[in-house]
């Protein structure tokens, strides 16, 4: 049935005069998101999708079109539609160029390494376990707001293309975490674990959800809010700044790995989600950072919310650099984007949300990586300034030069040691003299990739799965403030 499907959509793209096309067609694709809050159930919702896709090349146009209706009728009609677009485009085009790749997938497979099906698991135990969290966040009366979640997905993912490429894609994510509100004389304070904005996430099975022990570190959550609420605001100056690697990683999300995707630095995103200010031309020469800073986007970690076997182009998942040792010295790209600047290939970042998305460039999983300071060290060397951990809020030009970021937790450094707790602590700055500060970043230790299941791009919106690993790491002479975030 799938191989049917597939065949027919193919054969009604693959008219007279088409250089390429694509088939994805998704059998299985499923969402169940679960929030308790306050000991209620808040939020339950269960989706469960299927449906086509096809993306059509002609010499100056492309095309796409898309069904839910799995019939050969339908899917033959989607891919016609996908030609006329192309045709259309062609009118006003100009002649697109295109990478080959030597390496396409024939009859592969790929699947998420999954211990234990999420979708398996009782609806009454995940209740049980965020009902747990949440109990053990209320560590007192100033605690106003406890609220945990979980989220999984599963989607099995079959690709065609008119080179012959040919794969089947099985990948599970998953994501949990919880926050504490804490309110008191006016003053609220929030503190989130594993981190912020749903928790942490990976690919895998409900395995990782019991890993990171909601209930076990729901107490501590619960009381560094509270501690936060009559905590002394952050102090303000120009100062040493210690990131903790979930900060890090959004940081890399934001002044890295947007700010590297080429359809944006080519302005094919300029009506919506902006541009960069890095250049083509940059490549090889531009100083993005410090000699600390390496920056790797690699679709092959383990387990990692942007890992996976081919993109959506048929090229394999591989491991691009992007800045090494403070130079600038690749792109995320995609098989068009890549032949406009005259790379040999494709980085393999092309990618869909869903069957009824076309393709774009996204990140994978976009890494800085880890030096030699464990994290006392790493606090010693800063000798005095400011210890942040854990976003609250993000801002950002489009170009991804001016940026800032709040967080939950600020901690005072003096003579080398960790002091009390701050609150509402902010840090500024400008991408490529922030990064120029990077002094130092802390060993393997503390390295962790992070996922990242909404990084949102394209229009319309599409919401991506991507992933981040980062160290903590050590900022000379950064403008810190503290208000009201």
């Amino acid at each position: 049935m799938v191989e049917d499907l597939l065949k027919a959509a193919l054969d009604a793209a693959r008219g007279t005069g088409v250089r390429y096309a694509e088939v994805r067609l998704y059998s299985d694709y499923r969402h169940e998101y679960l929030a308790i809050k306050n000991g209620q159930t808040e939020v339950l919702t269960s989706r469960d999708d299927r449906g086509l896709g096809v993306r059509v090349l002609r010499p100056k146009g492309w095309g796409f079109g898309a069904t839910s209706v799995l019939t050969r009728e339908a899917v033959r009609e989607a891919a016609l539609r996908a030609d006329r677009m192309a045709r259309s485009a062609e009118a006003t085009g100009s002649e697109i160029p295109w990478t080959e790749e030597a390496h396409l997938p024939h009859q592969g497979h790929y699947a998420s390494s999954v211990r234990e099906d999420p979708f398996e698991v009782p609806l009454e135990e995940k209740v049980a376990l965020l009902s747990d969290a949440v109990r053990g966040l209320q560590v007192g009366p100033a605690v106003k707001v406890g609220r945990a979640e979980l989220s999984a997905w599963k989607e099995e993912k079959h690709f065609l293309s008119s080179e012959g490429a040919s794969y089947v894609s099985q990948i599970t994510h998953v994501g949990a975490g919880m926050v504490a509100m804490a309110l008191e004389g006016g003053e609220m304070q929030l503190r989130s674990y594993p981190t912020s904005f749903g928790g942490d996430f990976a690919q895998g099975g409900f395995e990782h959800i019991r890993s990171w022990d909601l209930p076990g570190h729901a107490a501590e959550t619960g009381h560094t809010a509270v501690a936060l609420v009559t905590a002394p605001v952050a102090p303000s100056g120009v100062m040493n700044l210690v990131l903790a690697s979930d900060q890090l990683a959004l940081q890399v999300h934001e002044s890295v790995g947007h700010a590297t995707e080429l359809d944006r630095v080519l302005g094919y995103e300029a009506g919506y989600a902006g541009t960069s200010f890095v250049r083509t031309q940059d490549r090889g020469s531009l100083r993005y950072g410090s000699p600390r800073m390496t920056i790797v986007a690699d679709a092959t970690v383990p387990g990692a919310l942007g890992t996976f076997g081919w993109d959506d182009e048929g090229t394999p998942a591989q491991r691009v650099e992007i800045v090494k040792e403070g130079i600038h010295t690749g792109f995320l790209s995609s098989r068009e984007t890549a032949a406009r600047i005259n790379l040999p290939r494709s980085g393999g970042a092309m990618r869909g949300e869903g069957p009824l998305r076309t393709p774009l460039i996204r990140m994978t999983n976009v890494n800085l990586l880890p030096g030699d300071h464990s994290p006392q060290e790493l606090i010693q060397e800063a000798k005095k300034g400011i210890y942040l951990e854990t976003n609250v809020s993000w801002s950002i030009d489009d170009k991804r030069l001016n940026f800032q970021f709040g967080c939950e937790v600020g901690r005072v450094i003096e003579n080398g040691e960790l002091g009390p707790l701050v609150r509402n602590p902010l840090y500024s700055g400008m991408t490529p003299v922030f990064w120029n500060s990077l002094r130092a970043t802390s060993n393997p230790s503390t390295w962790h990739v992070w996922g990242i299941p909404n990084c949102g791009k394209g229009q319309p919106g599409q919401a991506m799965h991507v992933g981040h690993g980062a160290p903590m790491g050590l900022f000379e002479n950064v403008r810190v403030g503290g208000g009201t975030l």
